[in-house]
């Protein structure tokens, strides 16, 4: 027997865990506008590498014992009715929602479109471009304009690629100056220009992009990486701006509930329980919503479940890649520092697969 309806809006990384760990308790509707399941981890080198182009795409059809995902975009949740209104007009009855919309992410880690078949012509189109441009300019230093730069390389050795960052050193928002001494060594000892303090926006003529400073770069083909936006603008638009702080993002308090709101939730990238937006943590909050979700749907009673806080995660491991085989990972360690670790550490833990076998196994499908 399961006991209420939950619908989750949102199948990215958070909302995936949280509507399997639910499967087998409550009745579960994952809403997502895409039809599939996309693992953004590889979206990287599929929009650099043909042969990766179909890698980040794994179905939804195996996630689900009990629930069911559909695939539609949501417009409104109306806690009145207490359903979570869709583009087409259908209601999704629930006793908890949980907003799980994630971010979006600058090109090439976008899903374009709603099919599998859209979203790989896009990447498709990157890697032509990729493979045709003469000078590649990657905007911004993080650990997504790390890795790009080094697949850009790795695929296009006899192409000028340019890293423009405005800090002062690459992975700097990691707090963690020998990552970044290490990630700048390994892109320059293969001839990528890495200019630090190099704040960029785009020229007055197509193809011609200006620092600070006024210097001019002229590149055929160029990436921002430069940070992401919640994908909230929906709850906005429906009326509920009152649950955004100024940055978008969904306020939570320290149960992940919307704040004033027992039966609404949010997980993930989309919410401000923490700055650190990386896999890791959309998982463990994930984990918590679910435990806290069966304790408000369990109701009153002796056995009933006591509601968990979040501790927001400042640290966890870390690991960019610098193409399959090499990489640097951020491993802290107790007392408060970090631990920096090479090629082989990154290579075994994320960079030869992106992690690609480990979620196709969350979804219900064989590693391979």
């Amino acid at each position: 027997m399961r006991d209420g309806d939950v619908v989750v809006i949102g199948g990215g990384y958070a909302g995936v865990r949280l509507a399997k760990r639910l499967d087998g308790t409550a009745r579960v509707t994952l809403v997502d506008r895409k039809e599939i399941f996309f693992h953004r981890i590889a979206s990287l080198r599929a929009g650099v590498r043909p042969d990766w182009t179909a890698t980040p795409f794994i179905p939804y059809d195996r996630l689900l014992r009990n629930g069911r995902v559909v695939s539609g975009k949501a417009i409104r949740v109306d806690t009145d009715e207490r359903q979570v209104v869709l583009a087409t007009g259908e209601r999704l009855p629930y006793d908890v929602v949980v907003i799980a919309t994630g971010a979006d992410y600058p090109e090439p880690a976008r899903f374009t479109g709603t099919t599998a078949e859209e979203a790989a012509k896009s990447f498709a189109g990157h890697q032509r471009s990729i493979a045709g441009a003469e000078h590649i300019l990657v905007v911004g230093g993080g650990p997504s304009g790390v890795e790009l730069s080094a697949e850009i390389r790795l695929a296009r050795p006899n192409a000028r690629v340019t890293l423009a960052h405005a800090g002062p050193a690459l992975l700097d928002v990691m707090g963690n100056a020998r990552a970044g001494k290490r990630a700048r060594s390994w892109l320059e000892s293969h001839d990528v220009d890495v200019r630090l303090d190099t704040f960029m926006s785009q020229g007055t003529e197509f193809g011609t992009y200006r620092d600070a400073r006024g210097n001019v770069i002229e590149a055929d083909v160029s990436f921002w990486a430069t940070g992401t936006t919640p994908n909230t603008l929906w709850l906005r638009l429906a009326g509920h701006g009152d649950w955004l702080n100024p940055s978008g993002h969904v306020k939570v308090d320290r149960t992940l509930r919307v704040a004033g709101r027992q039966d609404v939730f949010a997980v993930g990238d989309v919410n401000d329980a923490t700055e650190l937006k990386i896999t890791p943590v959309a998982l463990a909050q994930a984990d918590l919503a679910a435990w806290n979700i069966r304790a408000c749907l369990q109701g009153s009673g002796r056995h009933r479940k006591e509601p968990r806080l979040y501790r927001p995660i400042h640290r966890t491991p870390l690991i960019v890649p610098f193409g399959p085989a090499d990489g640097v990972t951020m491993m802290p360690v107790p007392g408060g520092e970090t631990a920096v670790l090479g090629s082989r550490t990154s290579t075994l833990g994320k960079a030869k697969t992106l992690l690609t076998p480990y979620m196709r196994r969350q979804l219900g499908y064989t590693a391979a």
